[in-house]
């Protein structure tokens, strides 16, 4: 059997729902993120993602990422030129990452992470994506209200819309190629998936990569959102398990930890099958409805955890 396919990987630790980012943070300590960027460089990532927001564990006000980002940044890529993604959904905080980012000192093109139906100056990322000639990252998991505004999208026809929709505003506003678009297709804690998210995310990949004039995209999810809550003993293997699955049908990028769960399971480790066929009890028949069978779903996603007793 041939080996599952390689994924991208953009790492994630600079994010304050790791211990070691929150530290540094709270601490303003640009050598503690240097050091994550350095671990993450080393470890073959296609790029590090730079996310300083607020979590539950610490808060963060807009005003002290702006203040922080011109000393963060040009530290970081002091200490490796692996390429940077920006992740916040206030332009702000684009506009002042991307004034002190030198391109000179990045071996490819910086990402803005990410650009949604939400957004509030969508206009705005656009052309920051095209005036400093950035790759993206599109959310497919919103769509497009026909009277204006935004809304969740619970219907993979919907996901592929707003990514045609993204697709033609980059391609003939910003100039990208489709190399220079990931889009995210959405990904949920499969143990509580009771709106059928994540075949909705599967669904949607098999769809755009289905579209020839779609051909070259680039698809990613934000990996450690997929086994939340579950045992962490096997967490790590069910979200390798997903990059499997995912990667039949397209999935060829990840925003993930690099030290965990950056590596799809072999096709015959027994649980790559198993999820597959809790996410295949997740899907609706005859006349129930999709809450019901989410918790069918979530009930199997149980039954694999306790197949899996901590070592």
């Amino acid at each position: 059997m041939s080996p599952p396919r390689k994924i991208r990987i953009i790492g994630e630790l600079i994010n304050n729902a790791y211990a070691r980012a929150r530290r540094a943070w709270e601490a303003r300590d640009v050598a503690g993120f240097q050091q994550l960027a350095r671990l993450q460089a080393d470890a073959g990532v296609e790029a590090v993602n730079v996310n300083i927001d607020g979590t539950q564990r610490v808060a963060v006000r807009p005003a002290e990422m702006l203040a922080f980002l011109p000393e963060l940044i040009p530290a970081i890529q002091a200490a490796t030129d692996v390429p940077l993604s920006f992740d916040n959904p206030n332009i702000d905080y684009h506009r002042a990452a991307l004034a002190v980012f030198d391109r000179a000192k990045s071996r490819g093109k910086p990402i803005l992470n990410s650009l949604a139906a939400s957004r509030r100056d969508l206009d705005g990322m656009i052309g920051l994506v095209r005036d400093h000639d950035m790759r993206c990252i599109v959310m497919a998991s919103e769509k497009f209200l026909p009277g204006g505004g935004s809304g969740q999208s619970l219907d993979p026809r919907d996901s592929y819309d707003t990514v045609r929709r993204f697709v033609d505003r980059l391609v003939t506003e910003a100039g990208r190629t489709l190399d220079d678009i990931i889009v995210d297709s959405g990904l949920a804690p499969v143990g509580a998936d009771t709106y059928g998210l994540v075949n909705i995310g599967l669904d949607t990949m098999r769809r755009c990569t289905a579209d020839p004039d779609l051909r070259g995209l680039h698809f990613s999810v934000g990996l450690s959102n997929f086994a939340w809550g579950t045992p962490k003993w096997v967490k790590d293997r069910l979200e390798r398990a997903y990059l499997t699955l995912a990667a039949r049908v397209g999935l060829d990028t990840a925003l993930a930890n690099v030290e965990h769960n950056a590596e799809p399971l072999p096709e015959d480790d027994p649980i790559v099958a198993e999820l597959e066929a809790a996410l295949a009890a997740g899907r609706v028949s005859g006349g129930e409805s999709v809450e019901a069978a989410g918790f069918r779903q979530a009930e199997k996603i149980m039954d694999i955890c306790n197949a899996y007793p901590e070592p």
